[in-house]
């Protein structure tokens, strides 16, 4: 998410009203934006990078930080620990102190603590002092979000007078309420700065600052300035004239298109969750399928081929394409491949079981003991050369409990957790087609094509294909997608033209599989509905819509 400067929209509107506060007027302001990343808990080290940030920016007025820059968002139950808050505290004043050079004032984002309730809120840093705290009013607390719980609801606030301008400060989810912007617009604000800690989502743009922070400039008729999380530095320059301040041209660029910003989200989530955990790299099962090819192409694109190691673990039932595509994808990406038959532990497990299986049939215990075989070796090498173990599942197989626990569902970090099938086939053709600018891999394709075209299969048993278990996935997914992102009934769905009997399997499947998902590893959240933070239904629970 870019940050965004929003100007007010043309029509006239009423004048703002004039500042209560005495103060030195100025018509000119020079806002620098630092949309930057943070480590959790790391105070010193976040304040740090802002110190950084406010000396690389040295010619502006004010340099704005996102919603809890400084201990790092979100932070759960992180915040209920004393130690954080008078650490806070102190961090906070170490950056006050650090005004008092002359230099840009900033806008930081913080915990603070009035009255023994805590509160989300931001401090104005200037002249070496903390020279106001604002704190935020409506409190998320739906989807990633559990803000209610931790943080009290502060009263309307008012606006903050800075060098003769009057800002206002919405945080985050105060922007999508007009009573909060309203309320500063009466106060006397002059221009609305709103940072944020707002979570990625497809197509999400759309809704937060084309949406809802356009509607709140057309209520105020205030110029709005947003920032996020991630994404870089902007220099803004405002002049004060006859309707308001405006802001001089600058820097336009277009936004991620699908699939390229899920792809960008998968690289970003990757890297930064191996590297703020210390690991040296990652170790994945490469299978010859689309899915382990992917996640080897997002990991070489978000790490470097030297920190990506793969394994192909074959059995008596991998197929010489799967050997050979598997080899191919590992050649086009640059990385190192291993191959460990898994035949001889495979054996070995059907010797040992063979008394207590006397009498049946083969069937999906054996398959799935190859699978947790596989996870059993690649956890091996993890644990003794260092690097997290990547598991390579989709939303689609995840959904209906296409995927064995303790099996091919091991691992430290899913880059597909919330990636259905038929979006695991759109960013494979497109990464194949295109490198992606945050990538660190290589030009030009990084999976043969026959990995793409092939059926998908999980190779446990003769002539597996994944549509003798499941509908095919153009089925699938639209069908996932209506009870998952959507939360609409069998009936519904149904009236949408698929099979009444199809739809009751899959919804059936879906709740039946909550188990396993609660023991799944995270990944980075592509859509409205992530499982985990987003979802989060009974492990037990009857209820059905069919």
């Amino acid at each position: 998410m870019q940050a965004a400067v929003l100007p007010f929209p043309s029509k006239a509107v009423a004048a703002p009203l004039a500042s209560p506060y005495p103060a030195a007027m100025t018509d000119r302001l020079i806002i620098t934006l630092v949309q930057c990343g943070q480590t959790m808990g790391d105070l010193a080290r976040n304040a740090d990078a802002m110190l950084q940030a406010r000396a690389e920016a040295q010619d502006c007025d004010l340099v704005v930080f996102p919603e809890l820059q400084l201990i790092g968002y979100p932070p759960e139950d992180l915040v209920l620990k004393p130690a954080l808050i008078a650490r806070a505290e102190a961090e906070l004043e170490r950056l006050a102190a650090a005004t008092a050079d002359g230099g840009p004032a900033m806008l930081v984002g913080s915990v603070f603590q009035r009255e023994g309730a805590l509160y989300n809120g931001i401090a104005l840093l200037d002249g070496g002092a903390i020279a106001a705290v604002r704190l935020k009013h409506e409190l998320p607390n739906y989807g990633t979000f559990d803000e209610k719980r931790l943080f009290a609801s502060a009263p309307l606030q008012s606006p903050v007078p800075f060098r003769g301008v009057m800002l206002g400060l919405p945080l985050c989810e105060d922007i999508w309420f007009p009573k909060v912007c309203g309320h500063l617009k009466a106060m006397g604000a002059e221009l609305l700065i709103a940072p944020h800690g707002s979570p990625y989502e497809i197509e999400k743009d759309d809704r937060r600052l084309h949406n809802v922070a356009r509607a709140r400039v057309a209520e105020t008729g205030l110029p709005l300035v947003f920032l996020n999380r991630i994404g870089g530095t902007v220099r803004t320059e405002w002049t004060r004239g006859q309707s308001g301040w405006v802001c001089a041209p600058g820097e336009i660029h277009s936004l991620d298109p699908f699939p390229q910003d899920v792809y960008h989200a998968m690289i970003v989530g990757l890297r930064d969750y191996v590297n703020a955990n210390g690991f040296p790299g990652v170790v994945l099962g490469l299978s010859g399928g689309i899915d382990s090819a992917l996640s080897a192409a997002v990991a070489v694109d978000a790490l470097g081929a030297d920190r990506v190691w793969c394994v192909m673990l074959p059995s008596r039932y991998t197929s010489q394409a799967s050997l050979d595509d598997a080899a191919e994808c590992a050649r086009l990406l640059g990385c190192r491949l291993d191959t460990i038959r898994i035949t001889p532990a495979v054996d070995a497990f059907d010797a040992m079981l063979a008394p207590s299986f006397e009498g049946r049939a083969p069937d999906l215990a054996e398959e799935n003991i190859q699978s947790r075989i596989r996870a059993v070796t690649l956890m091996g090498l993890s644990n003794k050369f260092g690097p997290m173990l990547l598991t390579t599942g989709n939303k689609s197989e995840m959904s209906v409990g296409y995927a064995t626990i303790y099996g091919d569902m091991s691992g430290g970090y899913n880059v597909l957790k919330d990636a259905y099938k038929l979006t695991v086939f759109d960013l494979s053709r497109w990464r194949n087609a295109n490198k992606p600018p945050l990538g660190l891999g290589p030009d030009g394709p990084v999976m043969p094509e026959s990995v793409i075209t092939k059926p998908p299969s999980a190779e446990l048993r003769p002539d597996q294909r994944d549509d003798d278990s499941l509908p095919p996935y153009e089925i699938l997914d639209p069908i996932l997608h209506g009870l998952v992102e959507e939360e609409l009934s069998v009936a519904e769905i149904v009236a949408r033209g698929f099979d009444e009997a199809t739809v009751t399997r899959i919804e059936r499947l879906l709740y039946l599989a909550e188990y396993k998902r609660r023991q799944a590893p995270p990944g980075v959240k592509l859509g409205i509905r992530n499982f985990g933070r987003d979802r989060r239904y009974p492990i037990t629970n009857r209820f059905r819509t069919g």
